[in-house]
């Protein structure tokens, strides 16, 4: 079920630190806060975070998402937005196929 009033965000990362996420998908409210987030790492492991749970190191921000292009601006992040059937399936896979 894809929720009203919501964006999505997927962010690679480009990087050479092995602890951290390769790609972050966020689902955003119209305040700018995260409410769930999947974070992917180099070995293909997933981590995931909303309002009530962290799983996988993966927690959601403190401050409101900053706007794409702000995002855009640091070149280890290619920032854009996706459709909430994608951030869906991917948070699916991430909580087990649930």
């Amino acid at each position: 079920m894809v929720r009203a009033r919501l964006w999505y965000l997927r962010v690679v990362w480009v990087h050479e630190f092995a602890e951290e996420p390769v790609e972050i998908l966020s689902e955003v409210g119209l305040d700018g806060y995260e409410r769930r987030k999947v974070e992917r790492f180099r070995d293909g492991r997933l981590g995931w975070a909303d309002e009530e749970r962290e799983v996988g190191g993966t927690g959601l921000g403190e401050i409101p998402v900053p706007p794409l292009a702000e995002i855009n601006a640091q070149r280890e992040f290619v920032a854009s937005r996706i459709g909430g059937e994608e951030f869906e399936r991917v948070w699916r896979r991430a909580l087990g196929g649930q």
